[in-house]
């Protein structure tokens, strides 16, 4: 049976299930998206990439998106007056990458873990073809309104100096996860369930081995004047699938470089790390406990999404392997 290139669920023909195409047009009824572009990865990298700024070895920095708008069911290029309505993402241009052809399965597969097993909030996404065969990640813009007015959206390099870089720079791979929770609780018109979504969020990036999850990937979003929430989450991967040597997080846990005797021990964080985030987030031990536990008790779910993913094979393997691997660290 086909496979929705959305929810990765099975269905009976066609690209995508209908609930699918609604979700990714924001129509209620009759909406068409396609499964194809008629651009190629050259096409977009040429000229009409709008590329993020390297400053280190990652994935975010050196993924090139462009913007698009949804016109009577097809997706086209915008024009510079045009307000987008989605990002696309093909394969990225950096050598050095391991399963390089994979990275936007990688992000749509990690999206669709988050939000259909792990009760994270997600954008509407999928994986296109291009012209010349290769895959692409596409998303709905959150950051528009179904009018197409833009909704403010800063992230916490722009919403907080890192604490040894007042006032200097963007510093996206300083400060801790503690510090950002801190500024949250402080910013979020509804701060016990955005830092509970927060607390799962980083969570789900240690357990899907996300080391590049900085302060530029967690943001407010404006839903109403002046009421700023936690937006849905983005740039969701396994990037260790990509760069096996990389650091097994963006940033440290505490702000005051606290130590558990299971990191004195081991050298990385688990669960009594966690537990102890949870607990300096306000997050009650049982609940943080029972969010852990889930990731154990989904494995099957898990690597069913996995199966039906469009990760090469070799790439399947390796997302598994990695993920059980953290799972280790999270089990009691």
């Amino acid at each position: 049976m086909p496979i929705c290139r959305s929810t990765l669920a099975e269905i009976r023909c066609g690209a995508f299930s209908g609930a699918a195409r609604k979700a990714l047009t924001g129509r209620s009824c009759g909406a068409q998206f396609p499964a194809a572009l008629p651009y190629t990865r050259e096409d977009v990298l040429a000229g009409y990439a709008e590329p993020g700024v390297l400053s280190r070895m990652s994935l975010s920095g050196a993924q090139t998106k462009c913007s698009l708008v949804l016109r009577r069911g097809k997706l086209t290029l915008r024009n510079a007056d045009e307000v987008a309505t989605h990002l696309l993402k093909p394969v990225p241009e950096q050598a050095g990458l391991a399963f390089r052809e994979d990275v936007p399965a990688n992000e749509h597969l990690t999206m669709q873990l988050a939000g259909q097993l792990f009760g994270i909030r997600i954008a509407p996404n999928a994986l296109l073809d291009l012209a010349d065969g290769s895959k692409a990640y596409v998303v709905l813009r959150f950051d528009r309104t179904p009018e197409g007015t833009r909704r403010r959206l800063e992230d916490f390099c722009q919403l907080m100096d890192a604490p040894d870089r007042p006032h200097g720079g963007e510093s996206k791979y300083e400060g801790s996860y503690e510090w950002m929770g801190e500024g949250l609780k402080r910013l979020s018109r509804a701060p016990l369930p955005d830092l509970r979504e927060y607390f799962r969020r980083v969570v789900f990036d240690y357990a899907f081995a996300n080391g590049d999850a900085h302060r530029k990937n967690f943001a407010l979003l404006e839903y109403a004047p002046q009421d700023y929430r936690l937006s849905p989450a983005y740039d969701l991967l396994c990037t260790t699938l990509h760069l096996p040597n990389e650091a097994r997080m963006a940033l440290d846990l505490f702000k005051d470089g606290a130590e558990t005797a299971f990191f004195a021990d081991n050298g990385f964080y688990g669960r009594p790390d966690f537990l102890l985030f949870a607990e300096r987030l306000g997050i009650p031990e049982a609940e943080a406990s029972a969010y852990m536990d889930r990731f154990s008790e989904r494995a099957a779910e898990v690597e069913a999404l996995v199966r039906r993913s469009f990760l090469s094979a070799e790439a399947q393997e390796r997302y598994l392997a990695i993920f059980r691997d953290r799972l280790m660290a999270l089990r009691p």
